[in-house]
């Protein structure tokens, strides 16, 4: 199996009391889908899961994975433990488990493969890693990488290493086979794209759906005139998405499109300032705004 397109990792939105309104989540995931989306993640960072109770997460995971059993369409449910990862091969419609490297203990590299080959084996379904060091604390080498991808089990990638450096290049130029690179960094997505990435996982594209789509879809086509003004767009789009702690801009623009009934989150996030909204708002417009003059 190899994962390729768009995935958005959902955020869990919630109703005036405080609590999951999974309606409201039903409606944006098939949304998502029907602009374009190739799959969605539950329980990424971006769903808010370290609030969430025991209670919550499979109401959400049952919620997102009937929509995606009524379209076809493939899910991915973050799971960090051998026990989370075990509840996840009965369900049909789950083709992987986003599993985050270990964060703030660094164990180096030995133990990153140590403990993904662990997971792996205990696994009811493929893993993908989730390397984004510069939240983890755990910096890997493209050799590494690479030794991770040789992982029995492991199928995929959420690369986010913040920026275009020397190990992104040579990780890209000669990619290991069998092992798909979703870009993870919303800003950057369309150079990784344009290096060789197979698609991306990407909170920003809950807005402009559509065109994140066609910007993946135009890079694995070699179409350069249509996919570089359209990533200098939604770039800027997903720089101004992340201005304040994720996913707090994203919920207070899709509350302001009347997509959720409230921008709520929960602690330790706050809510996104004014400000960082409304500009966030602008910059969707533009986006909207191109693509309608095109």
């Amino acid at each position: 199996m190899t994962l390729t397109g768009l995935f958005v990792p959902l955020i869990t939105p919630f109703d005036a009391t405080g609590a999951v309104d999974l309606t409201a989540l039903e409606t944006l995931a098939g949304q998502i889908l029907d602009d374009g989306a190739t799959g969605l993640v539950a329980l990424g960072t971006t769903g808010e899961p370290s609030s969430l109770d025991n209670d919550e997460k499979p109401a959400i995971v049952d919620t997102i994975g009937r929509i995606c059993r009524d379209r076809g369409a493939p899910l991915i449910v973050g799971a960090n433990t051998v026990a989370e990862l075990r509840t996840l091969g009965d369900r049909a419609e789950v083709v992987a488990a986003l599993t985050l490297v270990p964060p703030f203990i660094r164990p180096g590299e030995a133990g990153v493969l140590a403990y993904f080959t662990e997971l792996a084996a205990a696994s009811r379904v493929p893993l993908v890693v989730y390397h984004v060091p510069h939240r983890t604390g755990q910096a890997l080498s493209a050799d590494a990488l690479r030794d991770l991808a040789s992982v029995p089990g492991v199928c995929a990638m959420k690369y986010a290493p913040g920026k275009i450096d020397p190990a992104t290049v040579a990780l890209l130029a000669d990619p290991p086979p069998g092992l798909a690179i979703l870009g993870g960094d919303d800003a950057l997505i369309s150079p990784l794209l344009a290096l060789g990435a197979h698609g991306g996982i990407l909170a920003s594209a809950h807005l402009a759906t559509a065109q994140f789509a066609q910007l993946v879809a135009a890079w694995q086509a070699g179409d350069v005139v249509t996919a570089r003004p359209l990533g200098h767009r939604l770039a800027l789009l997903s720089s101004a998405l992340f201005a304040e702690p994720n996913p707090t801009i994203i919920k207070a623009v899709l509350y302001a499109e009347g997509r959720i009934a409230t921008p709520r989150v929960r602690l330790p996030l706050v809510p996104a300032a004014t400000s960082t909204a409304e500009e966030a708002c602008r910059l969707l417009d533009r986006v909207a705004e191109a693509r309608s003059g095109s």
